[in-house]
């Protein structure tokens, strides 16, 4: 999965580059230890044990671990310091919903405001690519990773058609987290006789929110993109059913599932 960090200001010196590189650097590789399941929802995060694992200073490390409490995997403890955090089916209904949200906000500003040429030819790029993946009658590993990336570009082409640097900020962060993100869900269709079904419905749904922000319809691209969003609840459920199918989503491991699943 790929993620985004903020890039390094114009004022920036060298010297704060080279720290700033520091703390990406952990904040990646911390993220990946939490997403990954090697450190465990409750798990209190040992700073000196992470200078030693990830080859890098207390400063950065610290740096890290403020980060990924704002994303929301880290809780901080009242004595201070830092535990990695669950999360339960109704934590991340909400994650979707709330993404859902801001991208139907970004679709209505963008077909109000008069979305950029430019992105709108490139959103219909990553849709003809889409295209072509699904002109296979099943789709393997490949074809799943490679709408991942073309998913992907898509939906952050679209938070920039909004033209809102405070929407794109909040849509970043709630993508952060793994089961929020527009493809946090679509690995679990992999192998499953349907999932080519259910990724024709989004397709349908990407190309209906393009035509409708060309046409200047802010209230129904908004709609459209909030019933988008909806189709990852779908796709939490079934997970739910499945404890083979739940491991194939990223941060897996931080999922708290309800007594009796």
């Amino acid at each position: 999965m790929l993620y985004t960090i903020g890039v390094v200001g114009d004022s920036a010196t060298l010297d704060d580059t080279a720290g700033l590189s520091q703390t990406v650097k952990a904040q990646l590789r911390l993220r990946e230890l939490i997403v990954g399941g090697e450190l465990k929802p409750g798990q209190r995060i040992a700073e000196l044990a992470l200078v030693e694992r990830l080859g890098v200073s207390r400063t950065p490390v610290r740096a890290a671990l403020v980060r990924l409490r704002e994303e929301g995997l880290l809780e901080a403890l009242p004595g201070g310091g830092f535990v990695v955090k669950d999360f339960g089916e109704d934590d991340i209904h909400d994650a979707i919903e709330l993404r859902g949200t801001l991208e139907g906000l970004a679709a209505r500003l963008a077909a109000e405001r008069g979305a950029s040429p430019v992105l709108v030819a490139e959103a219909r790029e990553c849709l003809d690519g889409i295209d072509d993946l699904l002109a296979a009658p099943e789709l393997d590993e490949a074809a799943f990773g490679a709408y991942v990336e073309w998913n992907g570009r898509w939906h952050d082409l679209l938070a920039e058609m909004a033209r809102s640097d405070l929407i794109l900020r909040q849509l970043e962060r709630v993508k952060a987290l793994p089961f929020a993100s527009p493809n946090g869900f679509v690995h679990v269709g992999a192998g499953h006789p349907r999932s080519r079904d259910a990724l024709l419905v989004a397709q349908a749904q990407h190309r209906a929110v393009i035509d409708a922000i060309v046409r200047r319809e802010g209230a129904r691209a908004e709609a459209l993109m909030r019933e988008h969003a909806r189709l990852a609840q779908q796709n939490l459920r079934d997970a739910l059913q499945s404890h083979r199918t739940l491991q194939r989503i990223p941060g897996a491991s931080l999922i708290r599932r309800r007594a009796g699943r």
